[in-house]
């Protein structure tokens, strides 16, 4: 089974490597702005250079499409913040690059990794099934561009399109990324190390869903395996939720305001503090909680970890800055969102990690 991964080298792509590795049958191809080194999980695929948001990406892209039983969409940004053209560059016109592709290759399937973040507002108290509106939160740009790139998948005919939704996706892997993408260099990661959270900041609605990059792959394999199609919420319980945070991690909740967690987001973010604007505070207050009762019974998935394990997994790897050899996962301390890059002169926001 000829399986094109485009975005192969990040979060969910390094996952999805390692599980598409033990199946006997898979020829493997990955495509991405950077390569990675031919170092596992890296090394089981065919690798090709490319920038999906330029001007050639999908005559490109249909090339090496061509002759593939299914295409794997996962790339796309959230850094630079700073520099949405950049973000909209990859995310949507990229994404409309692989379309077009897959459509021009004759590629019988493409799935791709959408988020919960496509969803428009929606309950804290229950959980919403896949009928929900993709309408996206106005006030985050990620959740807008996941939105558009929604309503350009419902125009690609022909094809057996399968759209993942997940939470949150934690994997120890990712420790160093997503402290430069979300924490910048001010926070001490290295006091994780004793698996304690003293002070958890509250609202109620800070509820979110969350699941570990293996479960995200499983779903993925089961997707390529199998003849569903459609769109499937992918999340474990229970979601994640400060007081859930502050029991397991001993430490204890403060409710903050709505209009404090924004307003300090905002001004942090405009200080160069930290990398992410308030648009990210207003994505977590308004992003529904998921049901996956439909990913359970037409794709037979389950997660095999609940999402304090996932958490748990993801602290120690923020506190041992773990990561891969991969470029958007990689340790170099010059990069932004860490000391070395502000000596650097790269500021938290800027720069293109991918």
């Amino acid at each position: 089974m000829r399986v094109v991964i485009v975005g192969a080298s990040g979060n969910a792509g390094t996952a999805l490597l390692r599980r598409l590795s033990r199946e006997p049958d898979m020829d493997l191809v990955g495509i991405c702005r950077r390569l990675p080194p031919e170092l596992p999980p890296y090394d089981v695929a065919r690798w090709h250079a490319l920038d999906v948001g330029s001007a050639q990406a999908r005559r490109r892209l249909s090339q090496l499409f061509h002759g593939a039983d299914a295409v794997v969409h996962l790339a796309w940004q959230i850094q630079p913040s700073h520099d949405q053209a950049v973000l909209h560059r990859t995310n949507v016109e990229g994404s409309r690059a692989v379309f077009g592709a897959v459509t021009d290759a004759g590629v019988p399937a493409l799935l791709y990794a959408s988020s919960v973040g496509a969803y428009g507002p929606g309950p804290k108290d229950r959980p919403v099934d896949e009928q929900w509106p993709t309408s996206g939160v106005a006030g985050s740009s990620y959740s807008r561009d996941k939105s558009t790139v929604e309503g350009i998948l419902d125009s690609v005919d022909g094809v057996r399109v399968v759209r993942l939704r997940p939470g949150l996706i934690f994997q120890r892997d990712v420790g160093t990324e997503l402290a430069r993408y979300f924490l910048g260099p001010f926070v001490p990661t290295r006091w994780l190390r004793a698996g304690r959270i003293p002070v958890v900041p509250s609202h109620p609605r800070l509820r979110l869903p969350a699941v570990h990059a293996d479960d995200v792959a499983e779903a993925f394999l089961l997707a390529l395996r199998g003849d569903a199609h459609g769109a499937f919420n992918i999340a474990a319980e229970p979601p994640i939720t400060p007081e859930l945070v502050a029991e397991h991690f001993h430490g204890r909740t403060i409710h903050v305001p709505r209009a404090a967690l924004t307003v300090g987001a905002a001004v942090t973010w405009l200080a160069r503090l930290q990398p992410v604007d308030s648009g990210w505070v207003q994505l977590a207050l308004q992003a529904p909680i998921m049901s996956c009762e439909k990913a359970r019974t037409e794709l037979g998935w389950r997660p095999a970890v609940d999402t304090v394990s996932a958490l748990r997994e993801l602290l120690s790897g923020l506190a041992e800055r773990a990561h891969t050899p991969s470029p958007p996962l990689a340790a170099d301390p010059t990069l932004p969102g860490r000391l070395g890059g502000l000596v650097h002169g790269r500021l938290p926001g800027s720069g293109n990690p991918y």
